[in-house]
C-alpha cells in the first residue's frame, strides 16, 4: 500500500493538467465529474456520506454523484450546474485541476471563465440527442480560447443499447465541426457516466471500442502548456529598492515570468518606453541564478538605472511584442450591463491597467452557425463579438494565438471595478486548411 510520504514524492514528479467540462443541459457533466472523482478514489469518506444522505432524502436508492460538484442550493434543487465548480485531484501519474462549467446558454460566460486556462476541454453529448446547438456553441468557445485538446464524451450510451453506429455518427459530425474551427486535436470516447462505462474502468458493454477511458486519456495526453517555448515575457509587478546599509543601491523588478526563458547577460527592452538594457542578475528564492523560466516568480536586475515601474513589460531585445494603442480583439461580454460604442473603460493587460474607450464593435458572433452580425452597436451578457479599443497609453500586446497569457486582457468598468468583458487580441479562430472536396454527399468527412 502506498504511504502518504510515498504518494507525496510521486506527486512532486507528476505533471499538472488543467481541464474543463462542457456540454448541453442534462448531458451529464456533473455526473461524469462525480464518477471520475469517485472511481479514482478522490472523494473523502465524509463527502461521500453527505452525498448518500442527500440522495436518500431525495428518494434515490443510489448516491447521486452529481452532488459532488453541484454545490449551490439552486443547483441541487434544479438539477443543473450554474456556477463553475473547481475540483482538485490526483493520481499517481498526474495532478488535475478540473473546472465543471454550466451547460445552459444563459451561463456561456461561466464556461469561458472555466476554460480560459484549460489545456483540455471535455465536451459531453447525450447519445440520444446527438450534437445540438449548445454542443456547437461550447466547441466554438473552446476554439476561441485556443484549447489545444478537446475530448468528445458521448454519454448515456447505456440508453442507446451501447450501439456503435450511434457513437460513430455523433463522433463524425462533431469532429467535422470542431476541426473546421481549428481545434487541433479531437478524441471521441463512448461512455456512461451513470454506470461508469469507460470513465475510469474500460466498459465490458462496448467491446467494439478499443480506445482509452476518460481517465486514461487525461493521464496520458501531452501537456502542451510549456511556457518556456513561448516568447519570453516578464510583466513587472513591483519595484524593490530596500535602500538599506546592506543593500544601498539595490534595484530589482519583481514579478512572475509569463512565458519563456530569461538569462543573465541577455539584452532586453522595457515596454512600452522602448528603453534597452541587459539583465545583470536574477534573484530566485533569496539566491542568484543564471537562468529563470515561466512560471517562476523572480526579481530581475538590469545593468542600467532606467525608468521601470509596475505595468512595464521586459522582453528580449530581438523578440519584443508590438506596442499599440488600437487593440482589435474578440471579447466575451460577462457583465449584465451592456458594452457600447463610445463607452469609457479600463483595460487590464498583465500588470498594466490603462484608460480606454470602445471605438467600434464591428460584429457580433453567433456561435450556433458562426455567422457574423455586423455593427450590433452593443454587446450584452454572454455575447461574443469583435471590438476595437483605443487606449490612452500604449500596450505591449501579443496576439492570443501566440500567447494566451500576454494576448488576453479584461475590460473593466472604471466606476465600480466590475469586469465587463474578457478579451483575446488578434484573429478569432485559428486558420484552417480547407478539407478536400468530398467524393459524395454521404462522405463529407472521414472519421
Amino acid at each position: 500500500m502506498t504511504t502518504p510520504i510515498q504518494l507525496a514524492e510521486q506527486l512532486s514528479t507528476t505533471t499538472l493538467l488543467r481541464f474543463a467540462t462542457a456540454g448541453s443541459v442534462d448531458d451529464g457533466k456533473s455526473t461524469l465529474v462525480g464518477r471520475l472523482l469517485h472511481d479514482s478514489k478522490s472523494v473523502l469518506t465524509d463527502q461521500l456520506e453527505a452525498v448518500e444522505d442527500a440522495s436518500r432524502k431525495r428518494g434515490q436508492d443510489a448516491p447521486d454523484l452529481a452532488l459532488l460538484t453541484d454545490g449551490l442550493r439552486a443547483e441541487r434543487e434544479q438539477g443543473i450546474t450554474i456556477d463553475v465548480a473547481y475540483r482538485y485531484f490526483a493520481t499517481t501519474r498526474r495532478r488535475f485541476i478540473l473546472a465543471d462549467t454550466p451547460g445552459h446558454v444563459q451561463y456561456t460566460r461561466n464556461m469561458v471563465t472555466g476554460a480560459s486556462t484549460a489545456e483540455l476541454a471535455v465536451v459531453l453529448v447525450d447519445a440520444r440527442n446527438g450534437v445540438v446547438e449548445q454542443t456547437r456553441r461550447h466547441a466554438a468557445v473552446a476554439a476561441l480560447l485556443r484549447v489545444p485538446h478537446v475530448v468528445l464524451a458521448v454519454n448515456k450510451m447505456d440508453l442507446v443499447d451501447y450501439a456503435e453506429p450511434v457513437f460513430a455518427a455523433i463522433a463524425k459530425e462533431f469532429t467535422a465541426y470542431a476541426a473546421s474551427l481549428g481545434v487541433p486535436e479531437i478524441t471521441a470516447i463512448p461512455i456512461s457516466a451513470l454506470a461508469g462505462d469507460n470513465v475510469v474502468e474500460p466498459s465490458a458493454n462496448m467491446d467494439w471500442y478499443g480506445g482509452p477511458t476518460v481517465l486514461e486519456h487525461l493521464e496520458t495526453v501531452p501537456v502542451s502548456h510549456d511556457l518556456t517555448a513561448c516568447h519570453a515575457r516578464f510583466p513587472v509587478q513591483y519595484v524593490i529598492r530596500p535602500q538599506t546599509a546592506e543593500h544601498p543601491d539595490y534595484r530589482g523588478y519583481a514579478g512572475q515570468i509569463a512565458a519563456g526563458v530569461f538569462r543573465v547577460g541577455e539584452p532586453v527592452t522595457v515596454l512600452p518606453s522602448g528603453r534597452t538594457s541587459t539583465i545583470a542578475g536574477i534573484d530566485l528564492l533569496g539566491s542568484s541564478v543564471d537562468i529563470a523560466w515561466a512560471p517562476q516568480s523572480v526579481t530581475v536586475r538590469l545593468t542600467d538605472d532606467i525608468d521601470v515601474s509596475r505595468g512595464d513589460l521586459i522582453a528580449p531585445l530581438d523578440d519584443a511584442p508590438s506596442v499599440t494603442q488600437d487593440v482589435e480583439a474578440t471579447v466575451c461580454h460577462v457583465a449584465d450591463r451592456p458594452l457600447a460604442v463610445g463607452q469609457r473603460v479600463l483595460i487590464k493587460h498583465t500588470t498594466r491597467t490603462v484608460k480606454a474607450i470602445i471605438k467600434d464593435i464591428p460584429s457580433r458572433l453567433t456561435l450556433d452557425d458562426l455567422s457574423q452580425h455586423p455593427a450590433p452597436g452593443t454587446l450584452v451578457a454572454n455575447d461574443i463579438g469583435r471590438v476595437v479599443v483605443r487606449t490612452a497609453e500604449p500596450l505591449a500586446l501579443d496576439t492570443y494565438a501566440d500567447s494566451r497569457r500576454t494576448g488576453s486582457f479584461l475590460l473593466i468598468d472604471p466606476a465600480d471595478g466590475t469586469t465587463l468583458s474578457a478579451g483575446m487580441a488578434g484573429a478569432s479562430f485559428a486558420t484552417v486548411t480547407p478539407a478536400p472536396a468530398p467524393a459524395d454527399d454521404d462522405a463529407e468527412w472521414d472519421f
